[in-house]
C-alpha cells in the first residue's frame, strides 16, 4: 500500500492542483458572469479585441469542437483517467516529463469530467482572438501534450548520440 501510494503521490498532486484551480475558476465564472456575458478590468479595455473573460458552455470536446457528443466524451475521459491510472506506475520513476504530462492530462480529463458530470455540459471562458473558448482543463491538457512530445523528441534525440557524445558521421562505430 505504501509504495502504491508513493507511486501516485506526484500525479494525484498534479492533477489536484489542476482540477482545484480549474474548478474554482468556473466557479468564479458561472457566480459572476451572466451566460453569454463577457469581462474585461476597465484598465485592460485595449485587450478587448485579444483576450477576454466570456462565460461559456460547450457540450463537446476540448475547443467546442464535436458539439452534442458529450456524452461520448464522458465515455472517453473515464477511458483516458483509466489508461492514465494504469499506465502511470508503469513510467520510470526519472521520467518526470512524461509524469508531468500525464498528471496534467489527468487533472484536464477530470476537471471537464466534473462539469460534464454535474451540468452535463463544460463551462469554457477564456476566449482569446478569434481562438475557440476554453477553460483551464482545457489548457493543461494541451500543455500535457506538447509536454509529452517534447518528452519523446528529447528521448529520440538522446537515443541518436552514443554514450559517449561521438555522433557517428559514416554509420560505422568510432573504434574503426
Amino acid at each position: 500500500m505504501n509504495r502504491l501510494f508513493r507511486e501516485y503521490v506526484s500525479l494525484f498532486l498534479t492533477a489536484g492542483l489542476v482540477v482545484g484551480l480549474d474548478q474554482w475558476t468556473k466557479w468564479l465564472v458561472r457566480v459572476n458572469l451572466p451566460f453569454q456575458g463577457t469581462w474585461l478590468p476597465d484598465e485592460l479595455g485595449w485587450l478587448s479585441p485579444y483576450a477576454r473573460i466570456v462565460h461559456w458552455y460547450n457540450s463537446g470536446a476540448a475547443f467546442g469542437m464535436f458539439q452534442e457528443a458529450g456524452s461520448v466524451f464522458t465515455v472517453l475521459a473515464f477511458l483516458v483517467i483509466g489508461a492514465i491510472l494504469y499506465y502511470y506506475p508503469r513510467v520510470e520513476s526519472g521520467d518526470w516529463p512524461l509524469r508531468l504530462a500525464m498528471g496534467l492530462q489527468l487533472g484536464g480529463a477530470l476537471g471537464n469530467l466534473v462539469d460534464r458530470l454535474m451540468l452535463g455540459k463544460v463551462t469554457d471562458f477564456i476566449s482569446i482572438g478569434t481562438f475557440p473558448v476554453f477553460n483551464i482543463a482545457d489548457a493543461s491538457i494541451s500543455v500535457g501534450v506538447v509536454v509529452l512530445l517534447f518528452s519523446v523528441w528529447l528521448k529520440e534525440q538522446g537515443e541518436k548520440t552514443p554514450a559517449g557524445g561521438d555522433k557517428e558521421v559514416t554509420g560505422l562505430p568510432a573504434d574503426k
